[in-house]
Order: C-alpha cells, then structure tokens, then sequence
C-alpha cells in the first residue's frame, strides 16, 4: 500500500469526501457524486488497514476495534476535520476517513446502517465484507495534539493523568452505538508530518514479534493513559503509576513471558552487568515504543522492568508549574545551580526545562553528562552535546575532568552523587562554567550541608569558600497530588545565592538558613511553606493533602487561614475582670515591699 501521507493528500482534492480502505480492495476515495475511484491497483492487506488505523488513532486505541463500529474525529493540518470509522470481522478490516465539513453538507457521513443493510464500495460484495456504514459514535471529541503519543498541557482525560506536565496525558470517552457499548476515545489534533511520524513508529512495531510486541502495546498504553511510571513484573499484573498511585491493569504475568518482554530491549553491552549485579540501568529510544529510562533487575519471582515516561516534548517552567524567577540564575556565566528532591518528584524534568532554556535563548555550548541520557533536546539556538555514562564515559569525574577541554560555557550533570563529582563540578564552577545538577536532598539547606559533609574535615572549610563565593540557586521541589484528584502540582522552596547566604556558608552558621529564608523575601526567597500557602489558597492543592508535606502542619494551616495556630477566642472582659486584677496587682505588691 502506499505510504497514508500521500493517500491522505487525495482528501484535498476538490468534491473528495472520504478515503477507504477494506481488506483485499484496493484504496478508494469517493467524490461528492457517490461515486468510487480506486488510488492503486494493488490490494490492501489487514496488516496495512491497521497499521493506517494505528497511525492515526494509536496502538491501544487500534485494538479496541471489533465488529461493533468504533469511531474517532481528528484534524489533520491542510484537510481541516476527519471523521475516522472502523470495524472489523475476523480478518476483515474496513476502515473509513471522511471529510467532516463536505461530507455533512453532500450527506455523505456515515451513519448507522439498518440491519440486514450495507452500504460498499462497488465490486466488493460478500457476507464477509465489513459493512461500510459504520454507525458515528455519540460523543467524540478532537483534543490537541504535539506530536505523536503525547499530548500537549491542558489536555482532558478520562483517566488520571499529570496536568503539570511531569507526565503525558491521553484522553478516552465512552459511547454507545446501536445498544451495543463501544470504546470512542478522543483522537489528538495530528498534522500531516506527525501522521507520516506515527506511521512509521506503526510500521517499526509490525517489525517486532513475540514478547518485544507485547511490551511495545504495554509502553503505549501507559503514555496515552497518563502514567509517569510503568512496572512490569514477574507473577504480577502490569502496574502503572497515575498521579501517584499505583494502578494494576489486566491480570498477573508469569515469569517466563516477562522474560521474553524485557530480556530483547536489555543493551548487550548491559546484559553481563544485569547477571552480574542484578540490575542495570538504561535509556529505551525506540520508534515503537517511544523513549523512556528503564531499571530492569531480578528479585524473588523474576525480572522486573521499570519504565519511566520521558515525554516527547521537552517541558518549560511555566508547563511544570514553577516560578518563573527561577529561569533568572541561568543568565549567571559561571556558578552552581543545584535542583533536589526525593526521587520521582520531577528533578529531571526541570533540569531540562533549564537546558531548553539556555537552549532556546542564548548560543551557549551546552555539555550533559547523564546516567542515563533522558530528555533528548533538538537543535536550536545552542550546542547541545549529550554524553551518557557507560556509553560516551566511564563515570561523571572523567567526563567532568574531560568536560574543561570541550569548550563549554553550561555543564550539566545528571546527579552529584559521591566526592570526586562534587569535587569536579565545585572546580568547574570556579572556573568560568555554569554548573547544573541536582541531588536527593529534602531542602535547599540540608543540601548545602550535604555537599559540605561529602568531603573529610580538614577539606570542608575550603568547600565552604567554593560554595559561599559560587552558589547561584538551589531548588527544592515535592510532587503532591492536585485539589483535582488526577494531577500533580509541584511547589518549590527557592532559595538563590546572596551575599547573606554567602556569609552563613562561611562562617558554618548553615543552621541559621531557615531563618534567614524567613526575612529574606526581598531577595527572591520563596519557602517551601510559602509555595504551600499559594498552592492551596489557589484550590490547587487541598489543605490536609499539603500538611502531610511540612513539619508543622498548624503552621500551615495557620499562614492559609490567616489564624495563629491553637489560637482561642477569649470571652470578653468586663469591668468586674478589671477591678479583680488591680486588686491582685495591688496585694502583690504590698507583699513584696513589706
């Protein structure tokens, strides 16, 4: 069959309103008139009706396809609103692409065929040709699309999904079609260049048999269900993580068919690491399956994948929910920039939203050292070069000692993780580089003491002087599920270098710091229980969700509330209550003089 990008260009023709493809016919397009003309002269296959189908409406969505009619509406960019069509009876796939605007105003849209009825292209008769008049679902809806398999912020979901961007995010409705109940799920706005992209990524998947196919299915239903996190494991269901929480879908997996899923996309250069070890770490890029960071390791019933979602689109701050004030340290031409957290909440993601930044704004030679290689970023206004420990490097210190003769102007590692690579990063940031990692560290102050106690005593005072004289910006951010129920919010403590911060790093008074954070709002300053404050008094988070975050719950609830916290209302006084205490006042006195 042809490629679906030039089939599809035949809906631009004057008075065509639809394209169809059935198995063993050729294309088909059909003018106002009624009439049908064939596009080939070969036959379509089944394989080929789905793969277009895929292509446009997505693997998981694809399959849901039977012999009760389905349908989907997109916009494809020059051809404006598609009506897509599909059923199938065993081998038989039909698949329909309609012009909405012509189509409703010459009648030609399909509609529900009466029993016993059909309605086909001429030359294909048959009780086992699929009927052509697949009934129109009662309820789609066209979501905006960016690319394929992922969607842009803002867009609705039926299931739960991240809204901060920290996740894609797919769409599903349901509907009911001649008493039988179907699967309608919303198809994404997809431009012509993104369909020829998704066609592709279908027909790489066609390539793939057995257990790599199973996973393939799997990794795609997570993205366009909105998880941020897929688990596949031995003698459990599939698991996928949507807005926190763990959700299993379909049954248990046994050991020997989880083998076969993972065992294909483990690195060969990997596989010694993973019998040795137990586990191994890694990037999946595939145009199957999409990229993701995966750990696969071995535990009491066997391998256990874990998959977690990079989305396709390279995040800004104001998609993640962050300040904005944060982009300012960027503009700094030397210093250290650290990003903290406990793991899972979005450390990566806004480390990239950084790199997109300087990426977008200035002509900077960019240089990455990861473990592994996450968000991919394009080419634009910067140099980019992307180094992945294990792959490009032995470790972060080598690549770190390596990075001082490449020329770059930002240098970005994944993580601080030991002495030497804080040693290597303290000493590029001293040197005339912008230095951006990040650490699993609670809060901007326990990092600061962090990265000190990494190193022996008689070494701290001098990493006291590199950080007082160097220390551009820590941000300290938690994931916390939205006032919604289905996102994730981040709130973020802020806390920028400044001559006072310098001064408390020097003189080791680092526990001073909360303090310091309480005044120093003037010099851009945000505490966590700030961000806190602001998320809930913007019904972004609900109250007792953001008090199991804090310390001081009361203190929260007090700065939300405008209350002291375990203030009462005193009964008012009365001038009895008056003269009683003069009274006392005056005996106290007495006593004390005599």
């Amino acid at each position: 069959m042809r490629p679906l990008a030039e089939l599809l260009r035949h809906l631009a023709r004057p008075g065509v309103t639809e394209l169809t493809l059935a198995t063993g016919r050729p294309p088909m397009i059909r003018a106002g008139g009624g009439t049908y003309e064939p596009l080939d002269s070969a036959n379509v296959t089944t394989d080929d009706v789905v793969r277009a189908l895929q292509a446009m409406v997505g693997i998981a969505r694809a399959s849901t396809v039977t012999d009760a009619p389905s349908q989907w509406s997109i916009t494809a960019n020059g051809l404006g609103a598609l009506s897509i069509a599909a059923m199938r009876r065993g081998d038989i796939m039909h698949l329909r692409l309609s012009r909405a605007a012509e189509a409703a105003a010459s009648g030609a849209v399909p509609a529900p065929t009466a029993a016993g009825t059909s309605t086909t292209p001429p030359g294909q008769t048959g009780a086992s040709a699929p009927q052509a008049g697949v009934g129109q679902a009662s309820a789609t809806t066209a979501v905006r699309r960016s690319g394929a398999g992922s969607a842009t912020p803002g867009s609705s979901a039926s299931a739960q999904q991240s809204a901060s961007g920290y996740a894609s995010a797919g769409n599903g409705a349901s509907a009911q079609q001649g008493g039988a109940s179907q699967t309608a799920a919303s198809a994404q706005v997809a431009s012509a260049a993104s369909v020829a992209q998704e066609a592709a990524r279908v027909q790489a998947l066609s390539r793939l048999t057995g257990g790599a196919r199973d996973l393939a299915v799997v990794l795609e239903q997570g993205r366009s269900s909105g998880a941020s996190d897929i688990h596949v494991v031995a003698e459990r269901p599939v698991l996928f993580r949507l807005a926190g929480d763990l959700v299993p879908q379909g049954g248990a997996l046994d050991s020997t068919r989880v083998e076969g899923m993972l065992m294909p996309v483990v690195p060969e250069r990997l596989r010694p690491v993973l019998e040795r070890d137990g586990s191994c770490d890694f990037s999946l890029d595939s145009p199957a399956m999409g990229r993701f960071r995966v750990n696969v390791s071995r535990h009491r019933t066997g391998l256990k994948g874990t998959f977690r979602v990079i989305a396709r689109e390279v995040p800004t701050l104001e998609s993640l929910g962050l300040p904005s004030d944060i982009a300012k340290a960027t503009h700094h031409h030397q210093g250290l920039i650290v990003v903290t957290g406990p793991s899972g909440h979005g450390k990566t993601s806004t480390l990239a939203a950084l790199v997109d930044l300087i990426n977008r704004e200035t002509s900077h030679h960019v240089l990455t050292v990861e473990d592994p290689v996450e968000f991919v970023h394009p080419r634009k206004k910067a140099l980019i070069s992307q180094r992945e420990v294990g792959t490009h490097t032995k470790t972060f210190g080598s690549a770190l000692k390596g990075s001082l003769r490449e020329d770059p102007d930002v240098i970005v590692v994944g993580e601080l993780r030991d002495t030497e690579t804080v040693r290597m990063a303290l000493a590029a940031a001293e040197t005339g580089h912008l230095l951006i990692s990040t650490m699993n560290t609670p809060s901007a102050a326990k990092t600061i003491d962090r990265l000190i106690d990494l190193f022996p005593p008689a070494d701290q005072q001098q990493v006291r002087l590199s950080l007082a004289s160097g220390l551009r910006l820590i941000v300290s951010q938690r994931l916390m599920l939205g006032a919604d129920g289905k996102s994730m919010v981040a709130a973020a403590e802020v806390l920028p270098g400044s001559v006072a911060l310098g001064n408390l790093i020097r003189d080791n008074k680092t526990y001073q710091i909360p303090s310091l954070q309480q005044r120093g709002k003037s010099l851009g300053i945000i505490r966590f229980e700030d961000s806190l404050t602001d998320l809930v008094r913007a019904g972004k988070v609900k109250l007792e969700v953001a008090k199991g975050f804090v310390d001081n719950p009361d203190e929260l609830e007090a700065m939300v509330t405008g209350r002291r916290p375990g203030a009462a209302v005193a009964a008012p006084e009365t001038p009895q209550d008056g003269a009683r205490l003069l009274s006392k006042m005056g005996s106290l006195m007495g006593r004390k003089g005599g």
